[in-house]
Formats: C-alpha cells, sequence, structure tokens
C-alpha cells in the first residue's frame, strides 16, 4: 500500500517497513491513522471556527449559527488591522520577543554551562533549588516581583520582561542536559588553547549547541508572545503595550464589536502557531531526549 511507502525509509520508531507484513499490524497502524486525523480535525476546529467567523459582518454573526460565511467579508481584515493599529502593537511584541529571546539563550544557557560543565563547590545545592523552583507556581512571585520593579523605576520598560525570560528553570534543565553531552575533548582542547571560562561558552559551548538554543529559543518566543499579566502590570496604558495587553483592552472596550474583537484574536495567535508549525519535530525531539536522559 502506498500509505506505507514512507516506512521504507523509517530509521526510528517501533513500528517497521518488514512489521506491516503482518496483518493485524497494518489494521492497527490504519486505526492508529484515523484516530490522530480525527485528534487533529478536533484541535484544527476552533482556529478553523475563528476564521469563518472572523470573514462576517456583524449582523450575519448575531442572526446565525452556520459556521461558513455567506458573504466573506476580506476587506474587514484590512480594516479592523487599520482601526486597532495592530503594526504598532506587532512591533511592540516583536521588540518584547527578541530581548527574551537573547536573555532567554544566554542567561540560562550560562547558568547551564556553570552547572553542567564547570560544575564549581556548591554546583549541587544550587541545582537542587533550580529542580524546586519547578514546583513553585510563577504567579506566586508577582506581587513582590512586581513591587521591586517599581521601586526600581522599570514599569513601562521591557527590560524586566526579557530578563524574565533569563530565569527559567526548565529551560536550564534542557541546556544542562545538553551540554553534558558534549565531548569533554572539545572543551580539554580549547583549555590547552588558553581559552577561559566564558571563551569556552562562547567558541565551543554555544556553537556545538544549536539545536537545543533553536528549541528554546522557540520556547521563548512563544512564551514572550502569549505572555499576558507581567506585560499587563508593566506596560498597560503606555506605549508600549504588546499585542495580547491590547487584546484585553479591546475585550473590555464598550466601543469594541465582537467581529473586531474575533479577528483581533485571530492577529493575535497567527505568529506563535506559524512558529510552532515550522519547528514542532525540533521542540518534540529536544523534549523527549531531555526527558529519557534526564
Amino acid at each position: 500500500m502506498k500509505l506505507f511507502e514512507g516506512y521504507k525509509r523509517k530509521e526510528d520508531g517501533a513500528i517497521r517497513y518488514y512489521d506491516l507484513k503482518s496483518g493485524p499490524t497494518r489494521f492497527w497502524v490504519i486505526v492508529i491513522y484515523i484516530v490522530c486525523a480525527l485528534i487533529a480535525l478536533v484541535a484544527l476546529f476552533p482556529v478553523f471556527w475563528l476564521i469563518c467567523s472572523s470573514l462576517k459582518d456583524l449582523t450575519e454573526y448575531l442572526s446565525t449559527t452556520q459556521i461558513l460565511p455567506k458573504n466573506p467579508d476580506w476587506e474587514g481584515w484590512v480594516k479592523t488591522w487599520k482601526a486597532f493599529g495592530f503594526t504598532k502593537y506587532y512591533i511592540n511584541s516583536g521588540i518584547a520577543v527578541a530581548g527574551g529571546v537573547v536573555c532567554a539563550v544566554i542567561f540560562n544557557g550560562l547558568l547551564a554551562y556553570v552547572l553542567g560543565i564547570l560544575k564549581p563547590r556548591g554546583h549541587k545545592i544550587v541545582f537542587a533549588l533550580v529542580m524546586w523552583c519547578l514546583l513553585i507556581p510563577p504567579t506566586t512571585s508577582f506581587v513582590a516581583l512586581f513591587v521591586n520593579i517599581k521601586r526600581i523605576g522599570l514599569t513601562n520598560s521591557f527590560i524586566p520582561l526579557w530578563l524574565s525570560m533569563g530565569a527559567n528553570a526548565y529551560w536550564v534543565i534542557l541546556f544542562k542536559n545538553y551540554f553534558e553531552g558534549i565531548p569533554k575533548d572539545f572543551i580539554e582542547a580549547a583549555r590547552l588553547d588558553g581559552c577561559n571560562a566564558l571563551q569556552v561558552f562562547a567558541r565551543i559551548i554555544l556553537p556545538l549547541s544549536k539545536p537545543i538554543i533553536v528549541v528554546v529559543a522557540i520556547f521563548a518566543v512563544t512564551a514572550a508572545w502569549s505572555d499576558f499579566l507581567m506585560p499587563f502590570l508593566l506596560l498597560n496604558g503606555g506605549s508600549k503595550e504588546t499585542v495580547m495587553v491590547k487584546l484585553y483592552s479591546f475585550n473590555t472596550s464598550i466601543k469594541t464589536n465582537q467581529i473586531d474583537i474575533i479577528r483581533a484574536v485571530l492577529y493575535s495567535i497567527i505568529p506563535p502557531t506559524i512558529v510552532f508549525g515550522l519547528f514542532q519535530k525540533q521542540i518534540m525531539g529536544c523534549v523527549m531526549s531531555g526527558g529519557v536522559k534526564g
């Protein structure tokens, strides 16, 4: 069957091409395909409904439960974008995301480098504290964090958002597991050539860690883009509001109709959806390998 031709080139997984010579195996593989297709349809239906609803006018949206629009209003997307000035909020979110990615890679990577490669005295205590951080809900520290940010005058600034991305226990563990798999010969050779600890990190560790850097960067992009509470506390009412903060103000505004809100929601989910769709293999591969090694 053409359905199973791809298994000839398959190099991993529990089912190989020679297993498909068995009738029951082929049957259960087909069942798995059907179940996965149904799950995909259920997962994609809200996005499909969102797109269809955004193409309706307000009268049609309120008067009928039909999913497909009768007369798609393609110009409404452009009108809503211009009316809400989404370009400005996209730029603000882009700045928050860019700085967050840099801090996520540099700061989390440096801590993982110390814990996984340098291993100074007391590194096990620090690693235990990092593991304990996984048990603490992030929202429990928001009040104290916001008060201290306000005291040092960093409200209406992207800097706290960037630095918060540089303190993520999960990403530290991902980096640490990957760094420990790098051959020690490269590190020793760099030290013999006169490189200090920071030079080893910049010239050896980071160039050899591109896969995990890409994965953490993707996580940082989606986290920074979809973050609401911290940007709302720091940027609300200012000129640096992100897409998610402005989306909340649209939803609570009396002047905004429901169709405009639906279109705004559609605009807000496009970037992280595209990022995840393009890099989902890298994300899942790193999570699975990190879980097996850990």
